[in-house]
């Protein structure tokens, strides 16, 4: 039986190359084989215990039919409440839109800033989903390469060059997947700079990993860094990373009351509401003890200091250090051209990560997932031995090359 088309569209759009690498490691588990998963993109750590009660609660009170679209009002004054205590940044209840995780509140607001062949700027090395996010809502996609020579980040000069009559987005994304780098507010202001000169391009900010900072540094709210341009700035945050609710799914937008509206009226048709439980469980997790934030930073930057250490004895490999997130985004181009024990020619930073797993047996992210190569990107949400032992293999095949 001939299997019917499908469309142009289902045609270009590829599974996350994370989750791919997840599942891919996961098959190679279940036949024996001995996976050590530095693809992973959650924590490893529980929810919450008192955050959990929240949840159970709410079951047992019967709290589990829908409520409106955009979240209840109780969560929308909590998230306000916290935006302006943490953030710096006011808003209304009416300007908050709360969604099934943050990943289809940003592709809701794509969906509300752009007509079609529009152009969003995405700075690289990107969040895997981003440019998938922007064909789906009919945009283009222009890179803005940011290098090791800038630590990763993009200067005004980088955006400036991917800035256009054509542009109507710029996705921001701070602190960063996948390299962990957080702009500071100096730097915010520097690509502000340029986009006042671009008086029809949103800012769509995707924070979520705010919570997850090192060194004393702290994440600074475009807003809040830019408040000449709040009222084109869009700002994403949810649950998922710091509060270690992935499964959860639940995530949130602020911004300007016509924008979160249309935000609000897509997600009535593309999911009803958010979980009712999830809400009630991530109002406790706002206005609970958040002295986990704390003990979680602290754990995760021990570790991102002993993989560091680790990585600075593997041959041929460098690192941008990060300052937030659980990534490594690992420059690997001194082994490009060079050959595996196994025989594996590596041209390219996917051979690089494809020898990685059948050979060391270490999963990984190629950079050209996140638009920058020749990279890898490790993921620190394990626990020390299981660290210690990836990089260990690691480090073997490194010396290992020809």
């Amino acid at each position: 039986m001939t299997a019917l088309p499908l469309s142009r569209l289902a045609g270009k759009i590829m599974p996350s190359p994370t989750l791919a690498m997840n599942q891919r490691a996961a098959e190679l588990k279940a036949f024996g084989t001995d996976i050590i998963p530095l693809s992973l993109g959650e924590p490893d750590f529980d929810t919450p215990t008192h955050v959990k009660t929240a949840g159970i609660a709410a079951i047992a009170r019967n709290f589990t039919r829908y409520t409106a679209a955009s979240g209840t009002i109780e969560l929308k004054k909590a998230i306000a409440a916290k935006l302006a205590r943490e953030n710096g940044i006011d808003f209304a209840v009416d300007q908050i839109v709360a969604g099934s995780g943050a990943k289809i509140v940003i592709f809701a607001a794509l969906l509300s800033v752009l007509d079609p062949n529009d152009e969003v700027v995405v700075p690289a090395p990107y969040w895997v989903s981003y440019p998938d996010l922007v064909e789906l809502a009919r945009g283009v996609s222009v890179v803005a390469a940011a290098s090791e020579m800038t630590a990763l980040k993009i200067t005004p000069a980088n955006l400036r060059s991917a800035l256009s009559e054509r542009t109507r987005a710029l996705i921001f994304n701070s602190p960063s997947n996948p390299s962990g780098v957080v702009y500071t507010a100096g730097e915010i202001q520097a690509l502000a700079n340029v986009l006042i000169e671009f008086p029809k391009v949103w800012i769509i900010t995707d924070e979520l990993y705010e919570h997850l900072i090192f060194d004393n540094h702290h994440a600074v709210s475009f807003a809040k860094a830019a408040p000449a341009l709040a009222d084109r700035v869009i700002t994403i945050n949810g649950f998922s990373k710091g509060y270690v609710m992935t499964g959860w799914r639940l995530g949130f937008a602020a911004g300007p009351k016509h924008v979160i509206a249309s935000i609000a009226d897509l997600l009535s048709q593309m999911h009803g509401s958010p979980s009712s439980i999830a809400q009630a469980a991530a109002i406790e997790a706002l206005e609970g003890d958040n002295s986990f934030l704390v003990h979680n930073r602290a754990r995760f930057q021990s570790r991102r200091d002993l993989v560091l250490a680790r990585l600075a004895k593997v041959p041929g490999l460098s690192a941008v250090k990060p300052s937030g997130a659980f990534y490594v985004f690992v420059g690997c181009a001194q082994w490009i051209g060079r050959v595996s024990a196994g025989g594996c020619a590596l041209s390219t930073d996917l051979d690089v990560t494809e020898a990685l797993l059948e050979e060391a047996g270490v999963a990984t992210v190629p950079g050209c997932a996140f638009g920058l190569s020749p990279f890898f990107r490790i993921s620190f949400a394990l626990d020390d031995a299981l660290l210690v032992k990836a990089i260990e293999r690691i480090e073997h095949f490194g010396k290992a090359l020809s």
